[in-house]
């Protein structure tokens, strides 16, 4: 497992950087955890999320000027590696969940043919045994 810190991110952030932090340090988009803050804000205790926003960004420390650097010198796996994130156009993009769900209907009939076969029922009452 990699050792990762949480920092507060200015650069990117719209007020504080927190909400950037939080993005950078769970690998996803920014837009996500502001609308998951605000969600947060808008249907609990607004002075509550309010509260550990600005908590958050009086512990957090600012994100080194190296830190981007870094964390593209490790390659982690990124939320981005999915299609829709890559900004595939539709058609592209529906060709691929096509083949998608093509291959995983292939994996499906298999199963259900060998589950139905008599090789499986003799399978099963020889591992009884």
């Amino acid at each position: 497992m990699t050792h990762r810190e949480l920092y507060k991110d200015p650069v990117n952030g719209k007020l504080t950087g927190v909400c950037a932090g939080l993005a950078n340090y769970f690998g996803l988009e920014v837009w996500l955890v502001r609308i998951l803050f605000i969600s947060a804000a808008l249907f609990s205790g607004f002075f509550l999320v309010m509260l550990a926003y600005f908590a958050l960004s009086l512990m957090l420390e600012k994100q080194p000027d190296n830190f981007v650097q870094a964390m593209k010198s490790k390659k982690e796996h990124s939320l981005k590696s999915k299609p829709w994130q890559q900004g595939q156009n539709a058609k592209d993009l529906l060709s691929t969940l096509e083949r998608d769900f093509d291959s995983m209907e292939h994996k499906v009939r298999d199963m259900e043919a060998y589950v139905t076969s008599e090789a499986f029922k003799v399978n099963r009452e020889f591992s009884k045994l």
